[in-house]
């Protein structure tokens, strides 16, 4: 195998000690090694002149905790173990340091020399649209390669040369077999969100491509939650890294808070379309991509620009969704968990869990769409009397306390909190709350409507009708 041998410190430890490893912490912590002083400004790092009148011209002038932490070191050649939060930075923490090592050398056809593993293809476009204006003051050709898109014109590009290559495990695990990449010339491998990769199950293609990368290469692991999935890449391919940790508990945010909204389970999503209605963008999660596409049309339906995001849709699809919330086209994005990393929206002050998600680390991630940067937001949980028990719970695994509201649909609190108000068009029923309202609480599982709910619905609709008509 093509590993590197364990670093000092990460011993193979019993059942035991990984059982009361803390959220996020890794099972074997290594031996912290001893690293080069933070970097206080970017002048002192002895950057290209190029890549430094880059960084002037967008404005990048300080570097973030992260950055200050990792990038002396990285610059150096050490391996880095990084944890911070998600927004904070690590793209360029990591990205400014490959380019600069890889600028002056140039790469033989299907043979990158630097290499970026992501887990979604967000994530992989928006390392790549970050890294871009660096690489073309530095000369450096990136490339980026994911699924959803064309293999052929994807091999095309690597058959031209390029430095660098940004890529999801899979797609990247498919040109290798296919022999239209070659890893053997890579010097400096990047695994961004680590944790992540293991948790969807790459764990066995990364691990392939380590093994095909240069023994005596750079590792650099960068990753919001360092936790015990991590633990088996860490223990096998870096060597002697330097651990930086960044904003320890990930969910403690100066800039972020925390509401838990308990409401009726038949008014959650009467709930959720006012929230939607809001002024400003909000990102929406649920569970299921069944889900989201029903409760896009409700929301749609109801006058509420919105537009769904999960792993059904093609890759040009999520790319122009993408484009439209940035762009505030649309104005809410219902999502599943793709969206929970690899999106950056600037000014995103609002992420709503329609429903809770499974766990601490998604918690955290989607959280982590808003208050980026020391920007300020909210995360808001919508919770029903039976999820309450799995939601606390969740909440003390994140070291999260947030705070905890009885709320309904109408309601001044939902507003003050939220910014909600009456959606703006259609989809009321006389008491003015949303039609999906006859749903259960789990969208794409509808209720079926009693007979008399029904009857008392249509009444409803011909009174509400008729003193329109009177008022005419």
């Amino acid at each position: 195998m093509n590993a590197k041998p364990p670093a000092p410190g990460l011993s193979r430890a019993g059942k035991s000690q990984r059982a009361t490893a803390p959220q996020g912490e890794l099972s074997t912590p290594p031996t912290v090694v001893p690293g080069l002083p933070p970097a206080e400004s970017f002048d002192v790092l002895g950057l290209p002149p190029e890549l430094a009148k880059t960084m002037i011209g967008l404005g990048v002038k300080e570097p973030f905790p992260i950055q200050a932490a990792t990038l002396p070191d990285a610059l150096a050649g050490r391996d880095v173990l990084g944890r911070a939060r998600t927004g904070s930075g690590k793209t360029l923490a990591f990205g400014l340091a490959l380019l600069v090592r890889t600028a002056g050398l140039r790469a033989e056809s299907k043979r990158p020399l630097a290499l970026v593993l992501v887990p979604t293809r967000e994530l992989a476009q928006q390392v790549s649209d970050a890294l871009a204006p660096y690489a073309q003051a530095l000369n450096v050709r990136l490339a980026t390669v994911v699924g959803g898109l064309s293999i052929n014109r994807q091999s095309a590009l690597l058959r031209t040369g390029a430095e660098v290559v940004v890529a999801t495990p899979g797609r990247l695990a498919d040109l290798v077999s296919r022999r239209d990449c070659h890893l053997n010339q890579v010097r400096i491998t990047v695994l961004d969100e680590a944790d992540q990769m293991c948790d969807l199950g790459f764990l066995p293609q990364v691990s392939e491509i380590l093994d095909q990368v240069r023994a005596d290469g750079q590792r650099l692991l960068f990753s919001a939650t360092l936790d015990r999935n991590v633990d088996q890449l860490v223990r096998s391919y870096l060597h002697d890294p330097v651990l930086a940790s960044v904003d320890r508990v990930a969910g403690s945010v100066t800039t972020m808070e925390h509401h838990v909204l308990n409401i009726h389970a038949a008014d959650k999503y009467a709930t959720a379309t006012e929230i939607a209605a809001r002024d400003g963008r909000v990102l929406m999660f649920l569970d299921t991509k069944a889900g989201v596409d029903q409760f896009t049309r409700h929301l749609r339906a109801s006058g509420v620009r919105a537009a769904a995001l999960h792993s059904g849709k093609s890759q040009p699809q999520r790319t122009h969704t993408l484009a439209q919330f940035k762009d505030g086209e649309i104005t809410v994005l219902v999502a599943t968990n793709v969206a929970a990393r690899g999106i950056h929206i600037d000014a995103l002050d609002l992420v709503v869990n329609v429903d809770p998600p499974a766990d601490a680390k998604d918690y955290l991630h989607r959280g982590g769409r808003t208050a980026r940067a020391g920007e300020s937001g909210s995360v808001v949980t919508l919770v029903t009397p039976n999820q309450r028990r799995d939601v606390n719970r969740m909440m003390t695994d994140a070291r999260i306390r947030p705070t905890v509201t009885q709320v309904r649909s109408g309601g001044e609190q939902l507003t003050a909190i939220t910014g909600a108000k009456r959606p703006p068009i259609g989809g009321k029923t006389s008491s003015g709350n949303a039609s999906f309202r006859g749903l259960g609480t789990r969208p794409g599982r509808p209720a079926k409507e009693s007979r008399k709910t029904a009857e008392a619905r249509k009444t409803a609709e011909a009174r509400a009708a008729a003193r329109v008509r009177k008022g005419r």
